[in-house]
């Protein structure tokens, strides 16, 4: 199941059926299943309290990922910072769409277990990133 909320924000987010089915989809194709997923739209202050009480980091970022899988089940939740997006979106010269959707398969991919600390693991990474968003 994949769901799709908002705090401290208005913003909603647009074809969430067609976006349910491309995240089943990458789940799948990683061979797990899904199990809960939840996209929690928010603002850059809302992401950096997260940040700064859960992470101990002091520093906006688009998304943090909250993992809760087991075994072959996936779940989580993952806190997405519109504000950063839109700022990202802007400096890439992208659609906010297309923005989002990266920043959402970014997180989805770390649930399946997928890191990007490393040079290594980020072009794996954004390999991924890049194939599933051409299956949109």
């Amino acid at each position: 199941m994949i769901e799709f909320f908002s705090e401290d924000t208005d913003f909603v987010v647009s074809d969430q059926k067609k976006l349910t089915e491309w995240i089943t989809t990458v789940v799948e194709s990683e061979g797990k299943t899904l199990a809960a997923i939840n996209f929690i739209a928010c603002s850059d202050d809302y992401l950096l309290k997260i940040n700064q009480e859960h992470l101990q980091h002091d520093y906006y970022t688009d998304i943090i990922t909250f993992d809760y899988c087991e075994g072959k089940l996936t779940s989580g939740d993952l806190f997405i910072s519109v504000d950063r997006v839109k700022e990202n979106a802007t400096e890439l010269s992208l659609p906010f769409e297309d923005e989002l959707h990266r920043v959402m398969v970014h997180g989805v991919l770390h649930l399946l277990g997928y890191k990007d600390k490393t040079a290594k693991h980020k072009a794996e990474m954004t390999a991924k990133e890049n194939h599933y968003l051409a299956l949109r």
